[in-house]
């Protein structure tokens, strides 16, 4: 038996050790049973060994573990959820994390085919479709809008993007560049509440900036100092889940050396605790978790640096608003809705931090209904074009949950999940971090 986890160790990659571990979580799975109804990886799993008389894990074929993993999207609620993670059992089950590795096994093996390569690296580089995103922007939103046109057609042969995907159209000017051009409000430091490292994300950088605006404007209204250091980069999550490990190091490297820099220079400033916020929940949790577990060498105290001091955007205002000597201004001249809908992302939810984005929009007055239930997107896998009938399948309960409270508003962490929330339902949501600026009476700039 063994539980081979560590990207670093030995083994990680060997393809017979990895199939032992398999058989054993398999056969616990299989025994247990407990997430059946989250993703459809387990009822694969389930089905392909009750075929069996004696339901034996090691009857399965390694095509039959494959599609197991391929099927698996990393919604991560088996943390959640699993009894028998290593944090509570001594069977140490992590299922997601041999997902992970299973897929980034194949990938160093060499066992990727040459189209799936391409669409992971189309995929992965965000960076490079950001920015030429932003610099065509009209074109760019004409051609890749709407689902279903020429240009959706092309994306989905070249890049495997689902041409049913809404997608969030390119900003005309990208979120750094805004915060470079605006007057920024540096509190006294008698005033001051809070130093914020701001790690944007592709998806705040590019696309969603009117969430960095706002992120940006609430914190000043509450006396919290923002600051963004060059250099950042996407954190690497759509090469990480595809299995290409390399490429997410790289990716990790860069962004660790900038944000542990950024937090010495506050320390040597005399700040005692700057907080790297972070306003997308699949990149909070690469910053806190995944970059400790993939670097090595010099990077891992870089690493271990920036988890310490890493928070989701609505988690560190619960922070500041909950911590003795501070608090976030509760008085809203806007009117806003007696009751809201608040979906809660996997992979914020995954963080074990509580509902802090609820609790946030809670100040305000409103009444949130809370629905956590997935959307199938989890990072990129939910976008491609060989997973979104799987994907929307998922999503169902999401839908479901949502229409039933039926309410006009719908406010949620994730872009990617807002996104399959849109196209599920029809309704808009907001990031939670909007709403409490909508509520101060902030105006929306838009993008």
């Amino acid at each position: 038996m063994t539980t081979t986890y560590d990207p670093k160790h030995p083994l990680y990659f060997d393809d017979a050790d990895l199939r032992e571990e398999m058989d054993r979580v398999y056969d616990l799975c299989h025994g247990c049973r407990l997430c059946f109804k989250f993703c459809t990886s387990f009822p694969t799993l389930f089905d392909f060994i009750d075929q069996h008389d004696d339901q034996d894990s090691k009857r399965m074929t390694p095509a039959q573990q494959d599609q197991v993993v391929d099927e698996c999207f990393n919604c991560k609620l088996c943390y959640v959820n699993c009894p028998y993670t290593p944090d509570k059992h001594e069977w140490n089950l992590d299922f997601p994390r041999l997902m992970l590795r299973a897929k980034q096994a194949k990938h160093h093996n060499g066992n990727v085919s040459l189209r799936d390569k391409i669409v992971d690296q189309a995929i992965g580089r965000t960076d490079l479709a950001g920015k030429l995103g932003t610099m065509t922007a009209p074109l760019a939103n004409k051609v890749l809008g709407e689902p279903g046109t020429p240009g959706r057609k092309v994306l989905s042969k070249v890049a495997g993007v689902a041409e049913e995907r809404l997608l969030d159209p390119y900003a005309r000017q990208r979120f750094s560049t805004w915060l470079k051009k605006r007057p920024t409000l540096t509190p006294s430091p008698q005033g001051k509440q809070g130093d914020a490292i701001l790690f944007p994300t592709c998806v705040v950088e590019y696309t969603k900036t009117d969430i960095g605006k706002d992120l940006v404007k609430v914190a000043e209204r509450n006396k919290i100092e923002c600051s963004l250091p060059p250099g950042e980069v996407c954190c690497g999550a759509p090469f990480l889940h595809e299995g290409n490990v390399g490429d997410f190091v790289k990716q990790g490297e860069k962004n660790v050396k900038v944000l542990a820099d950024a937090i010495r220079a506050k320390q040597r400033q005399g700040v005692a605790d700057p907080a790297i916020i972070v306003a997308q929940p699949t990149c909070t949790y690469v910053l806190k978790q995944d970059y400790v577990d993939y670097l090595d060498g010099p990077a891992q105290a870089d690493a271990e640096l920036v988890a310490e001091h890493t928070y989701d955007a609505c988690e560190y205002l619960m922070k500041v608003h909950k911590a003795e000597g501070t608090s976030l201004d509760t008085s809203f001249p806007n009117e806003v809705p007696e009751k809201v809908t608040y979906h809660a992302p996997c992979h914020l939810r995954a963080q074990n931090i509580g509902l802090k984005s609820r609790d946030l929009i809670k100040l305000t007055g409103t009444k949130p209904a809370v629905v956590a239930e997935c959307s199938g997107i989890d990072g990129m896998w939910g976008m491609r074009e060989t997973n979104v009938a799987i994907a929307r399948k998922v999503a169902k309960k999401m839908a479901t949950g949502i229409e039933k409270n039926d309410n006009e508003t719908v406010v949620g962490d994730c872009s990617l999940a807002n996104g399959s929330i849109r196209l599920e339902t029809g309704a808009v949501p907001m990031h939670p971090v909007q709403f409490l600026a909508r509520a101060y009476g902030i105006p929306d700039e838009g993008i």
